[in-house]
């Protein structure tokens, strides 16, 4: 005669003991590792995002009258380590790139003649999360 009813619900009840403890190990692991990972936050989207103006924006700056200028349409480079990225800002003078974390240089995409450029000349971008920076563009008027 064969094992009885209940001995065969015993071992099918180990069975999938057995097979659950392993998932939930399985699953343990899984969220261990990808919390704890550096490469999680890799995934996560980091850069900067910002206002651009020109400035000055005219010889001798009148009281009361803006001596700057939205940078509208304005192309930007930024770039390190042999890598570079281009945005360009919307027709308000904003701007927003993604960009991995660490230091990058910037500057406008076409040579200046006059100014001394943009400044700041270098940005800090840090992980998951997008930094604004403002920039301002020398036009050399003075």
């Amino acid at each position: 005669m064969g094992p009885s009813v209940l001995a065969l619900a015993t071992a099918r009840a180990a069975h999938w003991d057995g097979m659950l403890a392993k998932c939930a190990s399985l699953i343990a692991a899984v969220e261990v590792a990808a919390l704890g990972a550096p490469s999680a936050q890799a995934l996560a989207p980091s850069g900067l995002r910002g206002f651009v103006t020109r400035s000055p924006s005219m010889p001798v700056c009148v009281e009361g009258v803006p001596c700057s200028t939205v940078a509208r349409n304005t192309p930007l480079l930024f770039f390190r380590s042999g890598r570079k990225v281009s945005t360009r800002t919307d027709g308000t003078g904003h701007y927003r790139v993604a960009l991995a974390p660490g230091w990058w240089n910037v500057s406008t995409v076409s040579a200046l003649r006059t100014g001394s450029g943009i400044t700041p000349h270098a940005v800090r971008v840090f992980a998951a999360r997008f930094r604004v920076v403002n920039l301002d563009i020398d036009t050399g008027i003075r």
